[in-house]
């Protein structure tokens, strides 16, 4: 699990970097210059993914200790769970309606629904590793964000139009459909009705 681990540890410091440590983050700034610093980000970001992903595909062919054992049902809401997750990280692209408004940060909420829910229907231990870690940076980072509120450097959505939160469930529960139906076992091996 050496690589997942190294992979999140990576995630983590890119990803916690301007909230936790501003001063650095600007240091690189001055150092790089914003596209430079920005495409900086974006490599390390992209090298965290793959060592994230690699790590897990490892972990999962050769260090699948368990820590717990689910019971059946825990998938049902696993899969409930999921949808709603889906709709929140779509209404996070879209201009505001009354569910981005209300959650502020719905990409956030996807996350932290997203990581629970695993961890709901799966227990070992590089999952829980995984899910755990991605669990508690959102967390850290709704934290944060929350601070960067109060200071001003950061503003809340603004309601535009309801119709967002129409297209936010239409276009969610499609996303969840694909993922359920062919994306998840695609792209993880693991089919979520099997």
């Amino acid at each position: 699990m050496t690589l997942l681990i190294a992979g999140l540890v990576l995630f983590i410091v890119t990803h916690l970097l301007r909230p936790v440590a501003p001063g650095l983050r600007n240091a690189g700034i001055a150092a790089l210059g914003k596209p430079g610093w920005m495409a900086l980000h974006g490599i390390v970001s992209l090298v965290s993914l793959a060592l994230i992903v690699y790590g897990f595909i490892y972990a999962r062919e050769n260090d699948g200790a368990m820590l717990y054992f689910p019971p059946a049902f825990m998938t049902h809401i696993t899969l409930t769970l999921m949808a709603i997750a889906s709709v929140c990280l779509v209404a996070g692209f879209l201009p505001a309606g009354h569910i981005r408004t209300k959650l502020k940060f719905p990409i956030l909420v996807a996350i932290k629904i997203w990581a629970l829910a695993h961890l709901l229907s799966n227990g070992e231990s590089y999952s829980v590793l995984l899910f755990v870690t991605i669990l508690a940076w959102a967390v850290i980072l709704r934290i944060t964000l929350k601070r960067r509120i109060a200071a001003g450097e950061t503003v809340l959505p603004v309601f535009v139009s309801a119709k967002y939160d129409i297209v936010s469930i239409v276009v969610g529960l499609a996303l969840y459909a694909a993922i359920v139906f062919k994306l998840h076992e695609w792209l993880i091996g693991v089919a979520p009705l099997g």
